[in-house]
């Protein structure tokens, strides 16, 4: 009787040790990160909300606060929605002229084979791309911040489209583009990235 009572505390505690690192397995968060869903754009080397180099901010003589050479990021994208004929791309800094907003870069006809810009690919004429026309009436001007200001954000958004390469014509601005994109647009993804100088 007494090895009996003995065996049955035993069991007993180690089921309830067994029960407790269970619930502790559970209650704890996982250390792998998330697998990446959906339609995903990134710029290779860099994460979200990273800083752009001084080569990527715009260059204009004619503006003291851009001093840099111009040369767009590399962009990549995957998981693009089905039925994607073309892509369309913007990049806005909303805090730019006051607060009143600047879009940088305007351009789209991408074909849908094409899953990412190299480096410097969009700052001058491109086969992959129609140029469409910026704030500034140019194809694309980088990053030109006020001198002192905190990091300003930069944001890039691609988005997937129903529309074939050739469906538009060049030289739209944002606002033409959107418009033209109503009922067209599929699914979009965005990137943040920052400067200062």
């Amino acid at each position: 009787m007494r090895i009996t009572h003995t065996l049955r505390r035993v069991l007993q505690s180690g089921l309830l040790l067994a029960g407790a690192s269970l619930l502790a397995a559970c209650a704890s968060p996982s250390s792998a990160p998330p697998s990446a869903t959906g339609f995903t754009l990134t710029s290779p080397g860099r994460a979200d909300n990273a800083m752009l180099d001084k080569a990527n901010a715009g260059k204009n003589p004619a503006n003291p606060n851009c001093v840099g050479e111009n040369i767009t990021p590399a962009l990549s994208w995957v998981r693009a929605p089905a039925g994607t004929r073309s892509f369309a791309i913007v990049m806005d800094d909303q805090a730019g002229r006051a607060g009143l907003g600047v879009n940088h870069w305007t351009a789209y006809g991408i074909a849908p084979t094409v899953t990412g810009l190299a480096e410097g690919e969009a700052s001058a004429s491109s086969s992959k791309l129609v140029a469409g026309k910026n704030t500034l009436g140019m194809a694309y001007l980088g990053p030109c911040p006020p001198r002192g200001n905190a990091p300003q954000h930069y944001v890039y958004t691609l988005i997937a489209t129903s529309l074939a390469p050739d469906a538009l014509p060049p030289g739209l601005n944002k606002a033409e583009l959107m418009e033209a994109l109503k009922g067209k647009a599929l699914g979009a993804a965005s990137l943040v990235l920052r400067y200062a100088h």
